[in-house]
C-alpha cells in the first residue's frame, strides 16, 4: 500500500499538465481551476509519499490541508465555472472559497504538533496516525466538512449533470460516458473516510489511486475530438 502514493503522484501531475495544456490552449476559467484543484490533489499524494518515509510536521499540514481540506473544493468549482457561464455567480464563489480556502490555510499551518508525532510510525498510512499528532480546533474541523461536502456536490452533481443532458439530448455519447467516469472518479477519494472510520486506513491510498485514475480517464474521454459540437451552457466536464 505505501508504493501506491507513488503512482498517485505521476498519474495526478500528468493529469494537472493536460488539463494546464488544455488551459493554455483554450483559456477556460474551469480548466485553471480544475489544474488548481489537481495540483493540491498531487500535493496531498506527494506528502503521503514522504510521510512514508520520515515524519515532516510540514509535509502533515500540507497533506491535510491539501487532501483533506481544498482538493474536492477547487475542483468542484472548476465545475461550477463549466456549467454556470452566465452572471457573476460562480466567480462569487470562487472568492468566497478562495477565502475560506486563506482562512483553512491559517488555521492549518499554524496548528501545532501533539507529543505523539514524536512516535510517528512510517509504516502506518498517515490516515490512521493524523487525529492523534495533529491539534485540530472545532472551525477546522467545520471547514474541512464544509468543504468537502460542497466539493463532492458540485463535481459529482455537475459530473452526473452533464452526463444526464447528454444522455437525454442523445449525442456527444464518449462525453457522457467521460462525465460518469468522473463522477465515480470523484466518489472513490470521498469513501475513503469511511474506510479509516472502520478500520480499513490502508484504503485511504487506495482510493487515491482509483479516483485519479478513472476522473483522468473521464477527461480523455470527455475531451475525444467529436463531429457534433452541443451549446456551451450545455457542455460536460470535458469542454
Amino acid at each position: 500500500m505505501h508504493y501506491l502514493p507513488f503512482l498517485s503522484t505521476l498519474v495526478t501531475f500528468a493529469f494537472a499538465a493536460a488539463v494546464l495544456a488544455r488551459f493554455l490552449r483554450r483559456r477556460g476559467p474551469h480548466l485553471l481551476l480544475w489544474t488548481i484543484g489537481l495540483a493540491f490533489y498531487g500535493t496531498g499524494t506527494l506528502a503521503e509519499v514522504i510521510l512514508g518515509f520520515t515524519f515532516s510536521g510540514l509535509m502533515l499540514k500540507l497533506w491535510y490541508l491539501s487532501g483533506a481540506m481544498l482538493t474536492a473544493a477547487w475542483l468542484g468549482q472548476g465545475t461550477i465555472h463549466l456549467l454556470v457561464r452566465r452572471g457573476r455567480l460562480a466567480w462569487t464563489l470562487t472568492g468566497i472559497l478562495a477565502a475560506v480556502s486563506l482562512l483553512a490555510a491559517a488555521l492549518v499551518l499554524s496548528a501545532s504538533l501533539t507529543p505523539a508525532a514524536a512516535s510517528y510510525d512510517v509504516l502506518q498510512p498517515i490516515s490512521s496516525q493524523y487525529k492523534e499528532v495533529l491539534t485540530r480546533g472545532g472551525l477546522t474541523v467545520l471547514l474541512t466538512i464544509l468543504l468537502n461536502i460542497y466539493g463532492t456536490l458540485t463535481l459529482v452533481g455537475g459530473a452526473a449533470y452533464s452526463a444526464m443532458l447528454f444522455w437525454r439530448k442523445r449525442v456527444l455519447f464518449h462525453r457522457m460516458i467521460g462525465n460518469v467516469l468522473i463522477a465515480l472518479g470523484a466518489m472513490a477519494p470521498a469513501m475513503a473516510g469511511s474506510f479509516v472510520k472502520l478500520g480499513l486506513p490502508d484504503l485511504l491510498y487506495l482510493s487515491d489511486l482509483i479516483g485519479v485514475v478513472l476522473m483522468y480517464s473521464g477527461f480523455i474521454r470527455a475531451t475525444t475530438t467529436a463531429a457534433v459540437e452541443v451549446a456551451p451552457a450545455a457542455a460536460a466536464s470535458g469542454d
